[in-house]
């Protein structure tokens, strides 16, 4: 097989890296497995262990600083016949280590290469999870008030099957590799080298230090017997083909016609218990009773229930590629919680945009049509208001119509919440204006 490393982007580091012989060794690995560039798929973070993804000519995915491992994993349950290899420094190993954790005991067929150099090389040579107590680094003296991280004590006892420990240097690298990628499960690699524009300067070490080094630890030389279970992935699948009692998701069928040709964004703003987030999810709904495509946003307090309540609904009868509210098309203004929330956009809407205001509720000055509502007149309740202006914005048929909504509201609720949300229905109709 050729070489998968991309000829447009050669590896780049500093003179000496222990990153240049990583990306070479895993090279050589990936042509004795005879993988071509579209069966591998490299996930990075940042950190000079980033770089790696760019280097080689498969598939990749470059992401936030320790969050490797969760892209892999949705890759690989999303395509399960793609090698995941994660290469990640030892600063996203601390940075993330939650998801290090979950990754050694949910046991996803991915391959983890830890690119060891027990420093942030990339941010300055500042300590990292596994720099010794007693090297000299540019974090002062922090290094020496925690215990540095063994890689492979922690992927072990946290149950991943396959846990290797090995210098950059050993000739055999590649064959480690190799099984490592072949392992059905999640494999973890941590693998030593030398950091010479930082860590190095202050730390001299040579191949054969690191090798004795890793000599005086517990040997890792790959498969830990006693954390052999099965693959996730296709166990996953296999139970979920037993899961009968799941969603029975039958999706919505198309019952109406769009009422609008452009799109419509909608925003509620009320308070917890006037169920906005309910209120924007009927728009929705009928809106796809329509066949139109929506987003729905919510924002909340996480005290639940206090605090404001707001939903942003995008309705449109074309794709949404963006899901961000510009300028709104309708504000429903129910509290002054919400209102204050979300104070900027009311300066954000222009003539044609139109304002569903609760009586007593202050906003600010709007170019929009303002709908002064007093709901208190007309008996409705404040847990109902949302409805209810839902209701009235239906009167208008844009975005959806008084049809659309109560066919919403009939696959939406059942009982007695069927007839009090009809009854809301009903007392719209009749509120003073």
């Amino acid at each position: 097989m050729d070489s998968l490393l991309n000829p447009d982007r050669p590896p780049v580091f500093c003179p000496g890296c222990s990153h240049d012989r990583s990306v070479h060794t895993l090279d050589r690995a990936l042509k004795e497995m005879g993988l071509k560039g579209s069966d591998v798929v490299i996930v990075s973070d940042i950190g000079c262990s980033g770089l790696f993804d760019t280097f080689f000519k498969t598939h990749a995915f470059h992401g936030l600083h320790g969050r490797a491992l969760t892209y892999a994993a949705g890759i690989k349950l999303a395509q399960p016949h793609l090698k995941v290899i994660v290469t990640m420094g030892d600063g996203g190993l601390g940075i993330g280590g939650a998801h290090f954790l979950a990754a050694c005991r949910r046991n996803l067929d991915i391959s983890l290469l830890v690119l060891n150099n027990f420093n942030f090389g990339m941010t300055g040579g500042q300590f990292s999870c596994t720099t010794p107590e007693h090297a000299s680094v540019a974090s002062s003296f922090l290094n020496l008030l925690e215990k540095p991280f063994d890689v492979c004590n922690v992927a072990a006892c946290a149950g991943a099957p396959f846990v290797a420990r090995s210098s950059v240097y050993r000739k055999n690298l590649p064959e480690l590799l190799a099984e490592a990628i072949s392992f059905k499960g999640f494999a973890v690699v941590d693998l030593w080298g030398g950091c010479p524009a930082r860590y190095m300067k202050k730390n001299p070490l040579s191949p054969k230090e690191i090798e004795s080094a890793i000599e005086k630890l517990q040997p890792y030389q790959g498969v830990i017997s006693t954390n052999i279970r099965r693959e996730y992935s296709s166990h996953y699948r296999e139970e979920a083909a037993k899961d009968t009692a799941g969603v029975d998701w039958q999706g919505i069928e198309k019952t109406f016609e769009p009422t609008v040709k452009e799109r419509r964004e909608v925003v509620f703003l009320g308070s917890a218990g006037q169920r906005v987030i309910t209120g924007g999810g009927l728009l929705g709904r009928a809106a796809i009773l329509a066949g139109m495509n929506v987003t729905q946003k919510n924002d909340y307090n996480i005290t639940v229930m206090r605090g404001p309540s707001v939903t942003e609904v995008i309705v449109s009868p074309q794709a949404i590629t963006y899901t961000e509210v510009g300028k709104p098309d309708v504000i429903v203004a129910l509290s002054e919680e919400g209102v204050r929330k979300c104070w900027g956009l009311f300066q954000k809407m222009e003539k044609e945009g139109r304002v569903i205001l609760a009586a007593g509720v202050e906003i600010p000055t709007t170019d929009a049509e303002v709908l002064e509502v007093n709901f208190k007149a007309g008996g409705i309740k404040k847990k109902e208001r949302a409805l209810a202006a839902l209701s009235l914005l239906a009167q208008t048929g844009d975005p959806v119509t008084l049809e659309m909504l109560r066919e919403a509201i009939s696959q939406s609720f059942h009982g007695k919440r069927l007839e009090e949300a009809r009854l809301v229905l009903e007392k719209a109709a009749t509120i003073p204006v």
